[in-house]
């Protein structure tokens, strides 16, 4: 029982963001309950050095049931809010998060989701690949190939 409540401590925060950035947000908090649940009923199978993988793993397959079940569920919503900004400039800004929403939004949903768990939880290396279910080598190849589809997909759109 301890463990499950160090778990809940140390990891709901960053599964709450998870899914506060891939859906509607009134939604995260439950969504992170899920999560929590099912890695209660298979804490057997929860890898003691490699929790927070397993636990966005299953975020993963729980958020994309829950998607099957909400049809106008929005996709990988970009956060209105972020440090890197164009000069301050709020146009500009503006014109710049849609160029980027474009761009994700171009890319396949593997790429999408190898790009979103690198840049907003932080993962790579053996982290990423624990979530993508691959090798080390697999995951930093796919994290490679979704930055270059990426740029690809950003040099296409930019119009300014």
């Amino acid at each position: 029982m301890t463990w499950f409540t160090e778990i809940v401590r140390e990891h709901s925060t960053a599964l709450v963001r998870y899914f506060a950035r891939r859906g509607p947000r009134q939604d995260a908090e439950d969504l992170a309950a899920d999560v929590f649940a099912t890695a209660w009923r298979r804490r057997d199978d929860v890898p003691r050095d490699a929790v927070l993988p397993w636990l966005y793993r299953t975020a993963g397959f729980t958020l994309a049931n829950h998607r099957r079940k909400h049809i106008d569920l929005p996709v990988d919503e970009v956060p209105e809010a972020g440090v890197a900004r164009i000069a301050d400039d709020p146009e500009l800004s503006v014109l710049f998060d849609a160029e980027l929403r474009g761009a994700l939004a171009s890319v396949g949903e593997r790429d999408r989701q190898i790009l979103l768990l690198h840049a907003w939880e932080g993962l790579d290396g053996e982290e990423l690949a624990e979530v993508l279910g691959i090798s080390r080598s697999g995951a930093d190849a796919a994290l490679s190939r979704a930055r270059k589809r990426l740029r690809e997909a950003w040099g296409e759109r930019m119009t300014f």
